[in-house]
């Protein structure tokens, strides 16, 4: 692997910037850092890159994939720490160079793995593993409101500096991303293998017991002032309507994710939230669950963040796809998985190539299903498929 001390030259790239392309370009890196841009190819360099694409790395922030690494089958559980080193290497071979692992915080009610005690144990892990592995991982605590049960443990793990992102959700049927509870119902039953009867018995206790909680509205301004108190960003998930997101605003939330229609995108960027949508949605130009398209929000500029959600190779191919969409092109497009979720998560060092900011970076190739080739961070290699000379 190349230190971080030693000088690296790529060179013959086309360098994707904040604001336009190099065509043929060539870029130094000495300490992790971009020390150099030229506008033309250079001799002897290290690294020859035949005019393939050179992009920020990706800043993920928002993951669900660790959950399916540690329990790959329903009640199979794996080692924690088998589980993090797959999605470690995963992501450092889909261009994430930071992380945002998605962690959640709920009842068991579909006798799934998010529970506090579990989900502790993989925050407990994921954090001190965090120096042994490729990419920068960070922890975004999804918070159920209508489990107040989980505000002591989030208190405790942001007084621990262990959290860098909270989002606050609300899966009661009926609402949000479950609207359409008929449609909700099938997902259920398809998604654990169980017939439509049984599923709406889950649903119809999934809606009683979070009736039973009493008002949640308790619980979102106390996880939106712990949030303020220790600097740490809040996101809302799955806004439906204008009033949640003007509450959401006025709590400090500075990011809209996964918002359910176009008016609900505009009133939220109008507001001053970074909206974030999936790479999967993106790639495949429809929500799963019937929401809004996100390339129809990037079309009508109601876009900012593209997080890998459950899909992280969908990143690159879905920046590519996009940038013939809207009118910023490359750069634009890029900037959705890389210098707006730095911005959103108060990152200043990273998700933009230029000098003095971290070497961060993404070798890639275009074509009918765009090619990652590899991955760099803070000036070294962490993931290569040896397509590329000198790395």
């Amino acid at each position: 692997m190349q230190q971080r001390n030693k000088i690296m030259w790529l060179n013959n790239f086309e360098i994707v910037l904040e604001d336009r392309v190099i065509e043929q370009g060539a870029l130094r890196i000495e300490g992790g850092v971009i020390a150099e841009i030229k506008e033309r190819p250079v001799a002897d360099a290290a690294v020859e890159g035949n005019g393939r694409l050179l992009l920020p790395g990706f800043v993920d922030m928002h993951g669900d994939m660790i959950e399916k690494e540690v329990e790959p089958r329903v009640n199979v559980r794996m080692p924690l720490a088998l589980g993090i080193y797959d999605l470690d290497r995963k992501l450092a071979s889909c261009g994430v160079t930071t992380a945002f692992a998605a962690l959640s915080f709920q009842p068991e009610i579909y006798g799934n793995i998010r529970s506090i005690e579990h989900t502790c144990a993989m925050i407990g892990a994921l954090t001190g593993m965090r120096d042994e592995l490729l990419v920068d991982h960070h922890v975004h605590a999804r918070i159920e409101v209508t489990f107040p049960s989980a505000l002591p443990t989030v208190e405790r793990l942001l007084n621990a500096g262990a959290v860098g992102l909270i989002s606050l959700m609300d899966h009661t049927p009926g609402q949000g991303q479950y609207r359409d509870i008929e449609k909700h119902v099938a997902h259920v039953a398809k998604q654990h293998g169980i017939i439509e009867s049984a599923a709406a018995e889950l649903v119809r206790k999934r809606m009683s017991d979070n009736a039973a909680g009493g008002d949640s509205m308790h619980v979102v301004t106390d996880l939106a002032n712990l949030a303020r108190t220790r600097a740490v960003p809040l996101a809302s998930h799955d806004d439906d309507t204008l009033e949640k997101v003007a509450l959401m605003h006025g709590l400090g939330a500075a990011i809209s994710e996964f918002p359910i229609t176009f008016e609900v995108a505009a009133e939220a960027r109008r507001q001053g939230l970074a909206t974030a949508m999936g790479a999967p949605n993106a790639l495949r130009g429809v929500s799963y669950s019937g929401n809004l398209s996100a390339r129809e929000a990037y079309e009508h500029g109601v876009l900012d963040i593209l997080a890998s959600d459950y899909h992280p190779s969908a990143i690159l191919p879905a920046l590519l796809a996009l940038s013939d969409i809207g009118s910023g092109g490359l750069p634009a497009s890029v900037a959705l998985a890389t210098a707006n979720p730095a911005k959103a998560l108060g990152f200043a060092d990273r998700g933009r190539i230029a000098e003095g900011l971290r070497a961060d970076l993404v070798v890639a190739e275009r074509g009918s299903m765009p090619r990652l080739r590899a991955t760099i961070r803070g000036g070294r290699k962490i993931w290569s498929d040896g397509s590329v000379r000198g790395l």
